[in-house]
């Protein structure tokens, strides 16, 4: 499922227009988004909780030439699935 078949189900779900479920969508996902920006966890319940988690530096090797780099620390986006989800 892409973001135009959410967005059609969203709408036929809601009873909203599919302009007006793309925006709620567009709002949802910028507000998880800017909160994981922030550092705050988001928790939906029956569904999951996103969060976010720094990957630290690590070693690694370019495959082409074999020479070992250092791979900068990195945060990263986690979600973790409620139990009521599947």
């Amino acid at each position: 499922m892409n973001k135009t078949d959410l967005t059609n189900k969203i709408a036929e779900a809601a009873g909203l227009s599919k302009a007006d479920a793309k925006k709620a969508l567009d709002a949802t996902i910028e507000a998880i988004s800017d909160a994981l920006k922030a550092g705050d966890k988001v928790a939906l319940v029956g569904f999951g909780t996103f969060s976010t988690s720094v990957r630290p530096a690590r070693q690694g090797k370019n495959p082409r030439t074999g020479e070992v780099i250092t791979i900068a620390e990195k945060k990263v986006a986690k979600f973790k699935a409620g139990s009521d989800l599947i």
